[in-house]
């Protein structure tokens, strides 16, 4: 017998809010994070707005001499995990730490540490290149310093799948549990990418929406969708078998169904154009959890914004729950907070977990323009009041990678 899995606390840095509650209210309210880009001078740049997380400190969340030794994505992943592990009570003096892990991933890492001792190389010679350049880079130090600075001593991971990278964590972090790896998972993504090379690189692919209207910017599934928007922010989970928060005591938000994971093998950057890969990653997460496709209420789609994107993306539902996708709500949260790429499926996940709470599905921000190949039900208007007893969240990444993840309402 496979262990039951829910999800006991939730952490979040945002472009819309440092925390779950000012996330939430931002999608309660289309609250849209985008905006100039202030980091850095875009004057040659074609793209010029971006989602950045604002008045983010992270002496707030750790010492400052600690702060320093981190990059920005591996303190958006702390300052999220301290949040998740204060929500969800986790005393880690009771526990046993080999027992409890990490799966946070980042797809990118730090492009800041890059440019900048690529900088000191070429002008100072390779003797001033920071001796840490290498452990504040690479992509697993997320992971890693999340470990570090809560005392985590189980399996600790880092999945790298481009934009899929939140989901496949929460997913991997559900397996573990579910076949008795551990008895507690961190899991989630982070992501700090807007720097020059990291808006450079994307809008050479034709990638970004190159627009100066943040209102029209992110508008997954409208008619005028024209790229997406880079975001950054950090979303984290706190997961356990259901025996272990019984047995503490703790408050179970909801209750991970099901996992999902395959990948197109077609394109590099395009999705398969019938759908046929991320649908089957939403077929696996159904069967998964023992459901049907007409058990599933809410899909917080991928929603990028590009018109190929939302166009498979669509086919993709359609192939998955057939007739029934015409009475499921669908929405973007990209639409309000842009694309966080290694971090968009944690906080994504959160979203799921937060409209089962709730009842509520919020609004895909900025849809005006129906677009008639993208002929389902996302949200267009107000967000709406509804029960919410099953929800998958999907995210594709470039390389053809699909993962799906469910999440249902608790039940004894």
């Amino acid at each position: 017998m496979k262990n039951r899995v829910v999800v006991t606390g939730l952490g979040a840095i945002t472009p819309i809010g440092n925390d779950v509650e000012s996330f939430w209210n931002g999608l309660k309210n289309k609250t849209v994070g985008i905006g100039p880009i202030t980091y850095f001078d875009t004057a040659d740049y074609k793209a010029k707005l971006a989602a950045e997380v604002k008045e983010f400190d992270p002496k707030n969340y750790m010492d400052p001499k600690t702060a320093k030794r981190m990059e920005k994505f591996s303190q958006f992943a702390v300052a999220a995990t301290k949040e998740a592990l204060e929500d969800a009570g986790l005393d880690m003096e009771k526990e046993d730490p080999y027992r409890v892990g990490v799966s946070v991933g980042s797809g990118i890492g730090s492009l800041q540490a890059v440019e900048r001792e690529y900088k000191k190389l070429l002008e100072k010679g390779p003797g001033r290149v920071n001796p840490l350049l290498v452990p504040m880079m690479i992509s697993n130090m997320a992971a890693g310093n999340v470990a570090i600075q809560f005392g985590l001593k189980g399996k600790c991971i880092n999945v790298v799948t481009a934009c899929a990278t939140g989901t496949h964590s929460i997913g991997e972090a559900f397996r573990s549990i579910q076949y008795g790896e551990a008895d507690v998972m961190v899991a989630g993504g982070t992501e700090a990418s807007i720097t020059p090379i990291g808006v450079a690189g994307f809008t050479a692919l034709t990638a970004l929406n190159t627009t100066d209207d943040a209102a029209r910017a992110s508008i997954p599934f409208d008619k005028e969708r024209n790229g997406f928007i880079m975001g950054e922010g950090a979303g984290v989970v706190v997961l356990e078998s259901l025996d272990h928060a019984l047995a503490r005591g703790a408050k179970i938000y909801a209750e991970v169904g099901g996992y999902g994971a395959t990948c197109d093998a077609y394109h590099i950057t395009s999705p398969a154009e019938d759908g046929s890969g991320a649908a089957r990653a939403m077929e696996e997460a159904i069967k998964d959890a023992g459901l049907t496709p007409a058990d599933v209420d809410y899909v917080n789609a991928h929603g990028t914004s590009t018109h190929h994107n939302d166009l498979f993306e669509t086919k993709a539902i359609k192939l998955a729950l057939g007739d029934h996708a015409y009475n499921v709500k669908i929405n973007s949260t990209k639409s309000m907070i842009g694309h966080l790429l290694g971090a968009a499926g944690g906080v994504e996940f959160i979203t799921c977990v937060k409209s089962i709470e709730e009842g509520f599905v919020h609004a895909t921000a900025g849809l005006e323009i129906l677009d008639e190949e993208c002929d389902l039900d996302y949200t267009k208007g107000e967000g709406v009041e509804k029960e919410v007893n099953c929800a998958i969240s999907n995210s594709l990444g470039f390389g053809g990678h699909n993962a799906t993840l469910l999440v249902k309402k608790y039940m004894k």
